[in-house]
């Protein structure tokens, strides 16, 4: 009976954002390419995309041979642990799929191994072609598709070879490549899995606007932490450092969150930077009024704005969706640059309530039913196979 090796992945840039995913089919007993398919899907979130991926890996293996055994590896641990039968598959967009990919081969002639990104260039690289092709407004092309020659070379660059090796693609250059994946494999288990980069959210200290519930984001006064705030900021700063699990410290440019930061980092021993996507939401002409005084000003904009995330403030604020997109792209910065490391945000409420809500795959309407006070803490870790954990939400047990 024959075996082949599905590779599928997919990605969202926004998740939910532009989608595409990419599949590949090899021989397990040759390692030879034998199908690429990739598809650039419109808006959906990573997971579907993921699913999508696998679903066109599955069908394109059995075109090829229906009576074959086919082997999945992915680096979504979401999708192998719920084809595998580990997990439930709660999520309405994902159920059907799921189930469409169970049928493609008979139960027990499909089986599913999870594999770390590193180890998936190949598929990753047929997604980010899909969704590349899809912004230009074209169809993914296959006969076009460069994605195992940038895969081949990039592993036997990893692994030092020179082009003394022969054209990448050969049957020698193949070979080196799987031995440069398997070299590369030893030690990444525990570090990737058991050391996520962990974000502790502290939201910034109390300032005069804050009792007063105003409007205060990151087009108005920029004003600076009140005496309670100070205190608040020395509170959070006393649990921190008990705690001594602090790597770095980075703040969004206000002034509020610089001086929280300011008064954290001083104690843990640490230096602060500044990254301007922490920043909070513009709230245009609503800056410094109260939720009253916005709805007897300006009553159909705020409508509009508890309706859509897509509406800005009055005035030319910004959105909570621009909001979010902005965020996602920061997380995914600092996610990379602090790999297996603790880091503390100071930041704002939207910013820490969308960190949230894009770790749990909430709705954009679940930013309204979130409580986070000042000076709080929050904690979400993120893993080397995409997947988040919110692991704490509105701590502040240390103001008391």
């Amino acid at each position: 009976m024959r075996e082949f090796i599905v590779e599928a992945d997919g990605g969202s840039r926004g998740n939910p954002g532009p989608a595409g995913y990419g599949a590949v089919v090899s021989d397990a007993a040759t390692g030879e390419t034998l199908r690429e398919v990739a598809e650039y899907i419109g808006v959906a979130t990573n997971n579907v995309a993921e699913y999508r991926g696998l679903l066109a890996g599955l069908r394109a293996a059995h075109e090829l041979d229906p009576a074959a055994t086919v082997h999945v590896r992915m680096d979504s641990k979401l999708v192998i642990e719920q084809m595998s039968g580990r997990w439930k598959i709660k999520h309405p967009d994902m159920k059907p799929l799921a189930a469409e990919s169970a049928r493609v081969f008979p139960p027990g002639r499909a089986t599913y191994e999870w594999i770390p990104r590193e180890r998936n260039k190949h598929a990753d690289r047929l997604a980010n072609e899909a969704m590349d092709a899809g912004a230009r407004g074209e169809q993914w092309s296959e006969s076009a598709s460069t994605a195992e020659l940038d895969t081949a070379a990039g592993a036997a660059e990893t692994s030092g070879l020179s082009d003394a090796h022969g054209a990448v693609g050969s049957a020698g250059a193949e070979a080196d490549t799987r031995a440069a994946k398997v070299v590369a494999t030893p030690g990444w288990a525990p570090a990737d899995m058991c050391t996520p980069a962990t974000f502790v959210l502290l939201r910034h200290g109390e300032t005069p606007l804050t009792p007063q519930k105003r409007f205060s984001g990151s087009g108005g006064t920029d004003p600076s932490l009140s005496d309670v705030g100070r205190e608040q900021a020395e509170r959070a700063a006393t649990l921190l450092a008990g705690r001594g699990t602090i790597q770095a410290v980075v703040s969004s440019p206000l002034t509020r969150t610089r001086e929280t930061a300011g008064i954290v980092a001083a104690r843990l021993g640490l230096d602060v930077s500044v990254d301007d996507g922490l920043r909070e939401t513009d709230f245009g002409a609503w800056e410094g009024l109260t939720f009253a005084e916005v709805r007897e000003r300006h009553p159909d904009d705020l409508n509009a704005w508890l309706a859509s995330p897509d509406a800005e403030p009055t005035g030319g604020g910004e959105s909570f969706a621009a909001t979010g997109t902005r965020i996602a792209a920061t997380r995914d910065k600092l996610v990379a640059a602090y790999a297996g490391r603790t880091v503390l945000l100071v930041t704002h409420v939207t910013p820490i309530k969308t960190l949230v809500r894009l770790a749990l795959g909430a709705p954009p309407e679940s930013l309204f039913r979130m409580e986070l006070s000042a000076a709080s803490l929050s904690v979400v870790a993120y893993y080397a196979d995409g997947n988040a954990s919110v692991r704490l939400l509105n701590d502040t047990s240390h103001l008391r």
